[in-house]
């Protein structure tokens, strides 16, 4: 109890910070190389239609969530908005892994070294992160509400 009480904070600001470098660097390189990356998204089954509106809506909301992941009054929404993001962009791999003949990536950077078993697997594994984070979270502001109202 008194390791819980003692480290969950900084477990989920940990969180934070690995949400923050992995979203700012994807975001960055994703505008550093706009042309490409909206060329690669324009490339991809079943999103193409919508590609310029997500090269330019994909980075900017992965800045907005690094930037609300600091801000402990959004932080639980942010990292929601990780999981569900992350969620989408896996569970569209999948499902075009699956159903279609190819798919070219549209990440940046080093990121986009990977395979994609890999980046399935470090997709699934920030967001475990991320409902870490959510629960640990809550627990934190259940205690100081109850805090609160006990005084």
């Amino acid at each position: 109890m008194q390791w819980n009480k003692k480290y969950r904070g900084l477990l989920v600001e940990t969180i934070c910070l690995l949400y923050t470098i992995l979203f700012v660097y994807t975001a960055v390189s994703k505008l550093i190389n706009l042309g490409v990356f909206q060329w690669r998204l324009e490339r991809m089954p079943y999103i193409f239609p919508y590609a310029s509106l997500i090269s330019w809506g994909v980075p900017f909301l992965e800045l907005v969530i690094a930037g609300l992941l600091w801000f402990p009054k959004y932080r639980t929404m942010a990292l929601y908005a990780s999981f569900i993001l992350l969620g989408l962009f896996t569970s569209y791999i999948i499902v075009v892994l699956k159903y279609s003949d190819s798919i070219p990536c549209s990440c940046g950077g080093v990121i986009s070294t990977l395979g994609w078993r890999d980046h399935i697997l470090l997709n699934i594994t920030f967001m475990v992160l991320s409902l870490l984070g959510i629960l640990w979270s809550k627990k934190k502001y259940k205690m100081q509400t109850h805090q609160k109202t006990v005084q």
